[in-house]
C-alpha cells in the first residue's frame, strides 16, 4: 500500500496500512483503543507506547477486542462477547476500562452491556451487572404492597421490576432492574398490581393482559433483596406455578414454562431422538437461573418473563389507566375517548377476569382512577375537567362480586377545575382526596366540617382546601400514607416541567387566607426530572434491612418513588423531621 506523506505545523507525517480488521457482520459503529499503561499509571508524557488492543462495536450485537500477536505482531481477534437472540438490534458505542478489565456497550435500544474479564484468566469474559432503565416515556408505575419491589411500564414497550440489591460483603444497598416480565409490540401506558406478585398491565392496543409472577422470580427475588423464601411464600403459593415464561417468534403473548418442558429440552439437547417437527422447534427460549445479584441484559431479555394469564377484552380503543383496590377483589380500567359510549370505566374480578360493570359518566377519556384505601370508593378524573365518585354498594350473603353505583359527581357547571383534571389520590384515613389539574391547581375534596370518611354521611363533597396554584401544570398528585407529626397531610405534587414539590395540608375553617397550605420543599436542577412527571407513588412501607448509617427509615423518613416522560424513574428519601 502506498504511504501517505503530509506536514502539518512544520512537522512531517508519514501514514501507511497495518492491517485490515475483518470479522464483524454488520456496520460498525463504534471503537475505542484501551489507554496505554507503564508500571500500572496512565502516561502523561513522553513517548506514547502502542496501545495493547483496540475494540469494536457492531450493529451484529458482537463486540470484538482485536490485539497483536506476540510473537508475530499480527493484529487478530482476541475476544468476542454479545448478545445471542433477542428483540434488539446491535451495539453503537464501546468503551474500555484503562486496566483493559471490563468493556462496556451501549445498544440501540439504549440499554448498557458490561462484561468483565475473569480473575487468571485471558480469554474468558463474563456478563457483570450494570445500570439498566427504560429507554423512553415512563408512563406508569406501582409498588408491591409490601412495598420490596417496584413495577413499571413505559413507551419502550416493557415493564421492569426494580429492587434494592443487598451486597453480602458490604451495607451498601442500590437499586436495579431484577425483571423484565413483559416485553410487548405496543408502546405501555398503565399497570395496576393485584397483591404482591400479579399485575394488570395496558398498552396502546384495546386489550389488557394479566401476568403472574412465576417460582424463579420469587426464589431469585428472596436472593437478591436478601430476604427469607419462607416470608415471601406465605403470601405467594407456587404449588403448580410454571418456573418461568416465553414469547413465541411474532407473538404478544408470554406463554408459561413449566418444569416438565425444561425436563424434554435438555433430554433432547442430550442426543435422543426428536421424532416430529414440533420438537425440534420449541417455542420456549427460558433457562433457570439462580441470581444472587441483578441479571445482565441479556438475561432480562430473555429469562425474567411472567407468564400472562388472562386477557381482558371490552374496550373499543387504547387502555388508558387503570387501579385496583387494596382489597385486591376489583380492577378497574378505561381506554382514549373521545365520546361518551367510549368513556366507561371497566370493572374486572380479579377471581374470575370477567366484567362485571361498565361505568359511564364521562364524555372524554378518563386520565386516572384510585380507590380509596378501605376499597369503598372509586375516584375517576376526567379530559371533561370533572371527576365522579362511585361507591360499592352491601353486595349481601347472596352477591358474589361487589357493585358500584355513582355516588356523586362534579358537572360543568359545578366544576372548579378549568382544564383537564390529570391526577387523582386518597388520603391513608378516607377523608378526603385529591386532584391536580392543567390549570395549575390543587384541591382537597372532602365533606366539610365532618370528620368522617367520604361517603359515610349525606353531605356534600365539595373543597376542603383553598386553591392551590403550583405555578405550572400538575400532572401527578399522591398523598403519604401515613400523617406527619403534627398531623397534617403530606401532598407531592409533580409538574409539567419535570420539577417535584412537597406541600403540607391541614384542614382550616377559613380557606380564603390559603394558609392551610404550606410548601416544604421542592425538588433543584439535580432532583428534577427534564420532562413531565407521569406519575408519582409512596413507598407502602421501607424495610428495616435499609437502614442507613444516620438515616433510621423506620421512624424519620418515606420514600416516594416518580415516573418521567425523560426514561427515568427516582426514587426520594423523604426526612419528614425536617419539614
Amino acid at each position: 500500500m502506498k504511504e501517505d506523506v503530509f506536514e502539518v505545523k512544520g512537522k512531517k507525517y508519514a501514514v501507511s496500512l497495518e492491517t485490515v480488521l475483518a470479522g464483524h457482520e454488520n456496520w460498525v459503529y463504534g471503537i475505542h483503543w484501551q489507554p496505554s499503561f507503564m508500571d500500572g499509571k496512565c502516561i502523561t508524557g513522553g513517548t506514547v507506547e502502542q496501545p495493547l488492543s483496540l475494540l469494536s462495536a457492531s450493529m451484529d450485537k458482537t463486540m470484538i477486542l482485536w490485539g497483536p500477536e506476540e510473537e508475530s505482531g499480527v493484529w487478530v481477534e482476541q475476544v468476542r462477547v454479545g448478545e445471542v437472540g433477542g428483540n434488539t438490534l446491535g451495539f453503537f458505542g464501546c468503551q474500555m476500562s484503562p486496566d483493559g478489565s471490563k468493556i462496556l456497550a451501549h445498544a440501540f435500544h439504549g440499554a448498557l452491556h458490561l462484561w468483565q474479564k475473569d480473575p487468571g484468566q485471558q480469554i474468558k469474559w463474563s456478563p457483570a451487572v450494570v445500570v439498566s432503565a427504560h429507554f423512553n416515556s415512563v408512563q406508569d408505575l406501582s409498588w408491591d404492597p409490601e412495598g420490596e419491589f417496584l413495577l413499571s411500564v413505559g413507551s419502550d414497550q416493557t415493564t421492569r421490576v426494580f429492587a434494592p440489591w443487598r451486597r453480602k460483603d458490604c451495607s451498601q444497598v442500590t437499586w436495579h432492574e431484577i425483571s423484565r416480565p413483559q416485553i410487548h409490540g405496543y408502546d405501555m401506558q398503565c399497570l395496576a398490581m393485584v397483591g404482591r406478585f400479579q399485575f394488570v398491565s395496558g398498552a396502546d392496543e384495546k386489550v389488557l393482559r394479566v401476568f403472574k409472577a412465576p417460582r424463579n422470580f420469587v426464589e431469585n427475588l428472596a436472593n437478591i433483596v436478601g430476604t427469607s423464601m419462607e416470608k415471601l411464600l406465605a403470601s405467594h403459593d407456587v404449588v403448580g406455578l410454571p418456573e418461568g415464561a416465553s414469547t413465541p417468534a411474532l407473538g404478544l403473548s408470554n406463554k408459561a414454562v413449566f418444569q416438565g418442558d425444561l425436563t424434554i429440552k435438555s433430554t433432547q439437547e442430550e442426543g435422543q431422538d426428536i421424532n416430529r417437527v414440533s420438537d425440534q422447534y420449541k417455542e420456549s427460549y427460558f433457562h433457570p437461573l439462580s441470581l444472587t445479584e441483578p441479571p445482565p441484559e441479556d438475561h432480562l431479555l430473555q429469562n425474567t418473563l411472567w407468564p400472562e394469564v388472562q386477557k381482558l377484552y371490552g374496550h373499543g380503543f387504547e387502555t388508558f389507566c387503570l387501579a385496583s383496590d387494596a382489597a385486591q377483589t376489583v380492577v378497574a380500567s378505561a381506554c382514549k375517548a373521545s365520546k361518551a359510549e367510549h368513556a366507561a370505566i371497566l370493572l374486572w374480578s380479579t377471581s374470575t377476569w370477567k366484567q362485571l360493570q361498565a361505568l359511564p359518566c364521562h364524555s372524554l377519556t378518563v386520565t386516572q382512577m384510585a380507590f380509596s384505601p378501605d376499597s369503598r370508593l372509586l375516584l375517576a378524573v376526567s379530559r371533561d375537567r370533572t371527576w365522579s365518585l362511585w361507591r360499592c354498594e352491601d353486595a349481601g350473603p347472596k352477591a358474589s362480586e361487589p357493585r358500584f353505583s355513582l355516588y356523586t359527581h362534579t358537572s360543568k357547571d359545578s366544576a372548579v377545575h378549568t382544564r383537564i383534571i390529570w391526577s387523582c389520590d386518597w388520603s391513608p384515613d378516607n377523608k378526603y382526596f385529591v386532584t391536580a389539574s392543567r390549570d395549575k391547581k390543587v384541591i382537597m375534596w372532602g365533606h366539610r366540617g365532618s370528620d368522617e370518611p367520604v361517603g359515610m354521611n349525606n353531605s356534600a363533597v365539595t373543597p376542603c382546601s383553598s386553591v392551590l396554584d403550583v405555578g405550572d401544570s400538575a400532572t401527578a398528585v399522591a398523598i403519604c400514607p401515613s400523617l406527619l407529626s403534627d398531623q397534617s397531610y403530606l401532598v407531592a405534587v409533580g409538574l409539567e416541567g419535570g420539577q417535584l414539590l412537597l406541600y403540607k395540608w391541614r384542614p382550616a375553617d377559613d380557606l380564603t387566607s390559603g394558609s392551610d397550605w404550606s410548601r416544604c420543599a421542592e425538588s433543584d436542577v439535580s432532583q428534577s426530572h427534564t420532562l413531565v412527571v407521569k406519575r408519582l407513588r409512596w413507598r407502602p412501607r421501607v424495610c428495616q434491612q435499609e437502614e442507613t448509617e444516620g438515616w433510621n427509615h423506620q421512624s424519620t423518613s418515606v420514600q416516594l418513588a416518580s415516573a418521567g416522560a425523560d426514561h427515568t424513574v427516582k426514587i426520594f428519601n423523604i426526612n419528614t423531621l425536617a419539614l
